[in-house]
């Protein structure tokens, strides 16, 4: 990524709000964080952009290519520009659409400028719109202190408009991109800084406390009360889908999502009875199993399902509870007065997914696996994973609810994925990663 020059308005900018530093090697994870929303239940990515820096709040996908922004007449930056359509850079996105427009210059309207196809990951819709550069802030920290903020001045990322901010987190200005791809927002920080190309995501269980992401460092991770949750990660490897599965997707081009190579679910330690030729990726790119902020809830294919809550529903006998009248979109229910909590969410069998070995799981505690439902006299708990019909093309989608309270570490350098169980284990959230005050430096 090249280095573009910096305004002389970002030096007026920092040398009243904060010490601006941009080592050649990342020592310590950029911070920024992560909100649930609570109409919604998505979450929201906190980060700066533009000239001045303005903080901006944008929809979390982890498998999105590209990050892409609002770019209608509010858009006001004095330092953001376009990318001409003959450049090396466009060339570099495999893009061949070239845009044009015949009215006053602006974010959105420039001739012979490179254009993308930004995608909403839960519409599945995507339009034609500029790709543009500008400025990125993040400050630093290891989740007990924060540092300065770290500024990226040549970010790349698509302009849209509204239409596409469509059932996205209320609130957001458009979607930060976590996937795999050279131009996610994880990949523009490893290179713009030279740090690890690693992220980790904390997603909160609270709609009012934030959780956290980090980017650029393998850890420390440290709680309120200094734990280093890097020092907990279990591993296993990512698994590399062949085929994409964006609206528009280029020949030969590989899935920007995470994958894993999942090989057993246990229930209380005994496994489900799945086919194991749906666990693997098959060179269509159809199977396997991957990880989507776009699923609230775990989807598991008609066949798994219907094995895996028959398996749960006879399991929770031994915790003498009785299956009642299920609420949608889930299947198996339970009243609940019957449950009994527990430092990690209410008494239930555990679920074990299983990666590579016997040894390698992931385990999942009622606070992950079980979800309160209280509304017009009805007051249940749920099992959290729901069915996601016959035929699909990734039998198993590991959702965002069962990933909060879990510190989850995307390696791409080694091609790995680190793990946590609940943090409730260690009497911690992932709000207690977050660092207070992250706005205080535009104050």
């Amino acid at each position: 990524m090249t280095k573009m020059p910096l305004p002389s308005s970002h030096y007026f900018f920092f040398a009243i709000f904060l010490s601006y530093t941009l080592p050649p090697t990342l020592q310590v994870p950029l911070f920024a964080p992560i909100s649930k929303d609570p109409s919604t239940q998505l979450y929201t990515l906190s980060l700066y952009l533009k000239t001045p820096l303005q903080p901006t709040k944008l929809h979390l996908d982890l498998g999105s290519s590209f990050t892409w922004l609002l770019c209608d007449s509010t858009y006001t930056s004095s330092s953001y520009h376009h990318i001409p359509c003959n450049s090396s850079l466009c060339a570099s996105f495999h893009s061949t659409a070239c845009s044009n427009c015949f009215h006053p210059r602006a974010p959105n309207c420039a001739n012979d400028t490179c254009a993308l196809f930004p995608e909403n990951p839960l519409t599945r819709t995507t339009l034609l719109d500029n790709a543009l550069i500008d400025s990125l802030a993040l400050p630093t920290s290891d989740g007990s202190t924060q540092g300065p903020l770290i500024l990226i001045s040549d970010f790349i990322f698509s302009c849209s408009s509204s239409s596409l901010l469509q059932g996205l987190a209320t609130n957001a200005a458009g979607l930060a991109a976590l996937g795999r791809s050279s131009n996610s927002l994880p990949a523009q920080i490893s290179a713009a800084l030279s740090s690890s190309l690693c992220f980790a995501l904390c997603l909160p269980a609270s709609t009012s406390s934030p959780g956290a992401a980090f980017f650029g460092s393998t850890g420390p991770y440290f709680t309120s009360s200094k734990i280093d949750l890097s020092k907990l990660l279990n591993y296993t490897s990512l698994i590399v889908n062949p085929v994409g599965d964006t609206v528009i997707t280029h020949d030969a081009q590989p899935s920007d999502e995470y994958f894993i190579n999942l090989t057993s679910i246990l229930i209380n330690g005994h496994a489900v009875p799945i086919n194991s030729s749906i666990l693997t990726v098959d060179k269509n790119g159809f199977g396997g199993t991957k990880i989507s902020t776009a699923e609230p809830y775990t989807v598991l294919e008609t066949s798994v399902y219907k094995l895996f809550v028959e398996r749960f529903a006879n399991a929770s006998a031994a915790f003498n509870l009785t299956v009642t009248e299920a609420v949608e979109p889930f299947g198996v229910c339970y009243p609940a007065k019957d449950l009994t909590e527990t430092r990690v969410g209410p008494a239930v069998p555990t679920v074990d997914l299983v990666m590579q070995s016997e040894d390698v799981f992931w385990r999942i505690f009622g606070g992950n696996s079980m979800v309160r439902i209280e509304r017009e006299g009805v007051d249940v708990w749920c099992l959290g994973f729901v069915d996601g019909g016959s035929r699909r093309r990734t039998p198993i989608v590991i959702g965002a609810y069962q990933m909060e309270d879990n510190l989850l570490q995307f390696d791409l350098h080694s091609n790995k994925l680190g793990f946590t169980s609940s943090l409730l284990l260690q009497a911690a959230t992932c709000s207690d990663l977050n660092v207070a005050n992250f706005y205080n430096h535009t104050k």
